[in-house]
């Protein structure tokens, strides 16, 4: 799978959780801070990343985890 194929499915992850078109998601969106992310929508977020990607996502890491970018990193290096 390539980046730009998690990144499309992360984006699409995102404008199903928050209000934004997956076509606005950059790797430089900030997660808490642009989308207005709590710990509980950042917590479902985790949790559809590991849903369909297959992946666990230990709470250490996805504490790190704040851009979009650092998400399809994450991704990609664990697949």
């Amino acid at each position: 799978m390539t980046r730009e194929e998690v990144l499309g499915k992360v984006a699409k992850i995102i404008s199903n959780h928050f209000d934004i078109e997956a076509e606005n998601v950059t790797d430089q969106l900030n997660i808490k801070d642009d989308l207005n992310a709590d710990s509980i929508s950042v917590m479902e977020f985790v949790l559809e990343l590991e849903d369909e990607f297959g992946t666990e996502i230990s709470d250490e890491d996805a504490e790190q985890i704040e851009t979009v970018g650092a998400a399809v990193d994450y991704i990609m290096n664990h697949l």
